[in-house]
């Protein structure tokens, strides 16, 4: 617990220092944010601030696992092994962010990285986390039930789509929330606290390890993200804090208490499901503008509003979640 501590506060010092060294480098190269026509006016003065500053988390992450497996290496080589494959599918789902936003803001082709080709790249890590973790772990197929607080052992021709269906929407989800300064990074730090609360508990040390190292760097990356932002996290950001989130909680067998505690990223993608399925059933629209958070935007909500309530609903969440684990 002591080791989580000083590893959680070290990679809040490194990202602050990290984020003062990359932030006026994106600058120079004039690595800015695109904002959508369509979208709430009140954004169109952002446009220009620098963005693909999930790159920052990228680069801490890496360092203090690096660190924290050197720490470990000698009388405790197991956690320091098994530390290396989350840091794998958290990093390897922010390198297909990075890709689409280097497409984005380097290249100037505002599409991105084809549609297609992104769900490729985010199904193909998904499957090669998910075989990890039935071929080279002992988890197996052993999934958590909470309020139960039993464990169930699914039969591989669920558990492996089911897994690679929550991966996908996970990551997808926390991408979609990301639109507003500091949301998507406030959620996600309680959130992957949360999860590293439910490694302590459950004496699982990689996690409570690599929980610690996002959750100082989420803190670090805040002070520079908060609104008005000084940088955004773009799809490097976001789908590397989804990749975590769902790695470390199919890692946990707990993937079902993402259905609690990550509620406002649910709420987020099924708002925009809603809004698609209205529009084309009525040619109305549900909502003002999906996902949800522009909606309540629209209805005169400041940023930092709708950042603090979705905030306090997810710490809410997250302390009914340790309580029914």
């Amino acid at each position: 617990m002591n080791f989580q501590v000083k590893i959680l506060l070290a990679s809040f010092i490194v990202t602050v220092i990290t984020s003062l060294l990359v932030i006026p480098i994106l600058k120079r190269l004039k690595v800015g944010q695109i904002e959508r026509e369509d979208g709430p006016k009140s954004h169109l003065k952002k446009q220009g601030t620098p963005t693909m500053g999930g790159i920052i988390i990228i680069i801490v992450s890496i360092i203090m696992t690096i660190l924290a497996c050197i720490y470990y290496s000698t009388d405790k080589g197991d956690i320091a092994k098994q530390i290396v494959p989350l840091l794998l599918v958290t990093v390897g789902f922010g390198i297909i962010g990075f890709i689409d936003d280097f497409i984005k803001l380097v290249l100037r082709d505002t599409k991105g990285l084809k549609p297609a080709y992104k769900m490729l790249g985010l199904l193909m890590i998904s499957v090669m986390y998910v075989i990890y973790l039935i071929k080279g772990t002992q988890l197996g197929t052993q999934t958590y039930i909470p309020i139960l607080k039993i464990y169930i052992d699914l039969p591989l021709w669920f558990y492996i789509p089911a897994a690679i269906f929550i991966m996908l929407g996970t990551t997808n989800a926390v991408n979609l929330t990301d639109g507003i300064d500091g949301l998507s990074t406030t959620v996600c730090m309680i959130i992957i606290t949360c999860l590293t609360v439910i490694g302590i508990i459950f004496n699982i040390q990689e996690v409570s390890i690599f929980g610690s190292i996002l959750s100082g760097a989420c803190l670090g990356f805040l002070l520079f993200n908060l609104h008005p932002a000084k940088v955004f996290m773009g799809d490097t950001g976001s789908l590397l804090l989804g990749g975590a989130i769902v790695g470390i909680s199919l890692y946990l067998k707990m993937p079902l208490i993402l259905l609690v505690i990550a509620f406002v990223p649910v709420i987020e993608t099924i708002s925009v499901m809603l809004q698609v399925i209205y529009f084309k059933k009525t040619g109305n629209r549900m909502f003002k503008m999906a996902p949800i958070h522009h909606h309540f935007e629209l209805s005169g909500w400041r940023e930092g509003q709708i950042v603090s309530v979705f905030s306090i609903i997810t710490l809410i969440l997250c302390i009914i979640g340790l309580n029914i684990i």
